[in-house]
C-alpha cells in the first residue's frame, strides 16, 4: 500500500524501484563490474593494471606522484568516479537539497570499504567541516550528512566538530590548480588535540578532486598527533 501511494524510482534513472536505485543500475555503476585497479594513497584510478580481487588495493600499488611526493594522509577508499552520470547525483545532494542520497552515498561507500580486506577501521570519523558562512548559504554539510550513517553502519564513533574552519576559502572546484595549496593553506584547526593523538582518523567527504583539501587536513590531524589517516569519500575526480 505504501509503494502505491508514495511511489519511488531510481535516483540515476528513473525507472520505478523500491530503493534508491534500481538494482541495474546499482550493478553497473557501483557493482564488481564496475571496480579498477587504483593508487593505495589517493585512489586515481592505475591505467593497465589489473584489480586484484583479493587485495583490492594493495600496500605497494602506488601511482608515481604519490610514490615520488607522498600526501598527509595515508589511504584513500572510494565508491566511484565522479563521471557521468554519478557526478549527478552529488551534486544533486551539494545543491539540490536531496538529502536522502546521503544515506545511498554512505551504504555504497560503506561497501567500498569493507571490500578492502586488508583496511583497519579508523577510530573516529571526521567530516570535512564547512566555514559558517558556506553553511549558513547551504543549510547543511554534506560531508556530515554521509559520515553520519556511514559512521554508524561501520560502527565507528563520528565526531562532527573534531576539526574546525577557521578561515573561509573560495570553492577549490573554482581555484586555478597552481593555487588551490594556497587557498586552502591554514584554513582548518583541531580544537581537542587530545582526541586525535595516537589515533586513525577517518576523513569523510563528497567528492574528492585535487586532493588538496583532504591534504591540508590530514597535515592539520598529523600536527596533532593523529598516528593515521585515511579518506573516505563517495567519489573521485579521474586525473584529466
Amino acid at each position: 500500500m505504501l509503494r502505491a501511494l508514495l511511489p519511488s524510482c531510481c535516483a540515476m534513472c528513473g525507472t520505478g524501484c523500491d530503493d534508491t536505485l534500481c538494482p541495474d543500475c546499482a550493478a553497473q555503476f557501483f557493482g564488481a563490474g564496475a571496480a579498477v585497479a587504483r593508487c593505495r594513497r589517493c585512489a586515481n584510478p592505475l591505467p593497465g593494471a589489473a584489480l586484484d580481487r583479493d587485495r583490492h588495493q594493495s600496500e605497494d600499488r602506488l601511482c608515481g606522484l604519490c610514490a615520488t611526493q607522498p600526501p598527509s594522509f595515508d589511504v584513500t577508499l572510494t565508491a566511484a568516479d565522479y563521471a557521468m552520470p554519478v557526478d549527478q547525483l552529488v551534486l544533486q545532494l551539494k545543491f539540490g537539497h536531496r538529502l536522502a542520497l546521503a544515506s545511498l552515498f554512505a551504504r555504497l561507500l560503506r561497501d567500498a570499504v569493507l571490500q578492502q580486506p586488508d583496511f583497519v577501521l579508523p577510530a573516529l570519523i571526521c567530516p570535512v567541516p564547512l566555514g559558517p558562512r558556506r553553511l549558513a548559504e547551504r543549510g547543511y554539510n554534506q560531508a556530515l550528512e554521509i559520515a553520519r550513517p556511514l559512521a554508524r553502519s561501520l560502527g565507528v564513533a563520528l565526531h562532527p566538530r573534531l576539526a574546525a574552519r577557521v578561515r573561509e576559502t573560495t570553492a577549490q572546484s573554482s581555484v586555478a590548480p597552481e593555487q588551490r595549496q594556497r587557498n586552502i593553506a591554514g584554513a582548518f584547526a583541531v580544537p581537542d588535540g587530545a582526541l586525535v593523538r595516537g589515533r586513525h582518523i577517518g576523513i569523510v567527504d563528497d567528492v574528492m578532486t585535487s586532493g588538496g583539501t583532504l591534504d591540508e587536513l590530514a597535515a592539520t590531524l598529523k600536527r596533532h598527533g593523529a598516528a593515521r589517516v585515511s579518506n573516505l569519500v563517495f567519489a573521485r575526480t579521474p586525473p584529466h
